[in-house]
């Protein structure tokens, strides 16, 4: 094997927290890894919050250039991947705060849409903090299935691959994961 093609390989099969390390000296080739690693979740993600998809590509790319600008500044490196779904998150809401249409309250006599009532912010606000709880109370391996399955969209054989598990196992732990989460958010209604 070249040499290059070994390293190249050596990287590829390097944890998470040795490739952040390594980008965040500079190493371009582990921050290459690192974004065909997760450039999928991080699609997947901003489509769900984005209406647009023209705006996919953009935002998916500011989230990688921002994640390589702060990356010398990152605590842990080996959570690399909730770091950059933090990231992600910030710039999807950012491009939605954007084109969103800023009308004259001057001009206009205009009530707010329904999912901008402050009664439904908060409700969104209770929700979301109210699953977040729920996935933190989630077994390690039925929480990544469960995000796996229900942000970034993997199928049952993609999953499996990601977390080195048979697809009969995959299902079982998102039944479980389901049920949990049903559970958990059954106070919040």
């Amino acid at each position: 094997m070249v040499p290059e093609a070994a390293a190249r390989s050596a990287l590829e099969d390097a944890e998470d927290a040795l490739l952040a390390s390594r980008a965040a000296e500079g190493d371009v080739r582990a921050f290459a890894v690192l974004m065909r690693r997760y450039s999928r979740v991080v699609r997947a993600y901003v489509r769900r919050v984005l209406s647009s998809s023209a705006d996919v590509d953009d935002v998916t790319q500011d989230v990688f250039v921002t994640a390589w600008q702060q990356l010398p500044r990152l605590s842990d490196p080996a959570v690399v991947r909730g770091w950059l779904l933090r990231i992600t998150t910030r710039k999807a809401i950012d491009r939605v705060r954007a084109l969103r249409s800023h009308v004259d309250i001057d001009d206009h006599d205009q009530e707010a849409p329904e999912w901008e009532r402050p009664d439904r912010l908060h409700e969104a606000a209770s929700r979301e903090q109210a699953m977040s709880v729920a996935l933190q109370a989630l077994p390690k391996d039925q929480r990544r299935c469960w995000i796996l399955k229900e942000f970034a969209d993997y199928s049952y054989q993609d999953i499996a691959a990601e977390l080195d598990v048979p697809v009969s196992t995959v299902r079982g732990l998102l039944s479980r994961a389901r049920k949990n989460m049903i559970r958990a958010m059954e106070g919040w209604r």
